[in-house]
């Protein structure tokens, strides 16, 4: 039998390659790691969160440690640096720490609510009991005019102008979340399973901090008076 029932990954490394130190910089008030964190935390059916992860001082010195339903791994040196594929860090937590369903975020997702990782987490669980899928992952959708760099129309005509609304949907992986088992990911070596369901996340919530113009317009919106 499994250890957990679902058990949420929460890899954090040291170094940031485009913000510097962004996963324990301190954004709308608290350490940027701490929004996502609190948020799975507060999940109750969520046994344990697994911080794989070359930081474990800089962690404690902002108060995290190893203690109730929270489990910091210290990640191996091979898979160590900003090239390593995150499919290697997660194998390494998937072999260590056993689990039915597993859910991989980022501390770069600071806006995703509570109510919309159990909604996704209900979804998983209800398209796998139906084998509809063996994994999920989140995506925006856009209905707008693409074009390439060279400036020809990728999914419509120019010559046609149809409504944004009447053009084909198009879902762009949001890396907010994605949910699998210890066999889906053995199928693909990978968090995304050979029959993956898609889950649309609000585009309020589904920013992922990549580079300094991010931080800004997140911390702008987790800072912004509730409605």
């Amino acid at each position: 039998m499994p250890d957990f029932q679902t058990v949420a990954l929460l890899p954090m490394k040291a170094h940031s390659a485009r913000v510097s130190g962004k996963n324990f910089r301190s954004f709308a008030g608290k350490p940027l790691f701490r929004w996502i964190l609190d948020s799975l935390l507060s999940i109750e059916e969520i046994d344990a969160v697994v911080i794989n992860t070359d930081a474990r001082e800089i962690l404690a010195e902002n108060g995290l440690v190893s203690e109730g339903r929270v489990i910091v791994r210290d990640r191996k040196p091979e898979i160590c640096g900003d090239f390593v594929s995150m499919n290697l860090v997660l194998e390494d937590d998937i072999a260590s720490i056993s689990a039915t369903t597993y859910l991989m975020t980022h501390t770069t997702n600071p806006l995703l609510r509570p109510t919309t990782i159990r909604g996704a987490l209900a979804a998983y669980k209800e398209g796998v009991a139906a084998s509809r899928c063996d994994s999920l992952f989140t995506v925006n959708r856009f209905q707008t005019r693409f074009y390439r760099e060279d400036g020809s129309p990728v999914n419509h005509d120019p010559n046609v102008l149809m409504r944004t609304q009447d053009l084909e949907p198009w879902l762009e992986e949001n890396s907010n979340l994605y949910i699998f088992n210890r066999g889906s990911f053995a199928r693909t070596n990978a968090r995304i399973g050979a029959r993956p369901l898609l889950f649309e996340t609000p585009r309020i919530e589904s920013a992922d901090i990549d580079d300094q113009e991010g931080w800004d317009i997140a911390e702008t919106l987790a800072s912004a008076p509730p409605k």
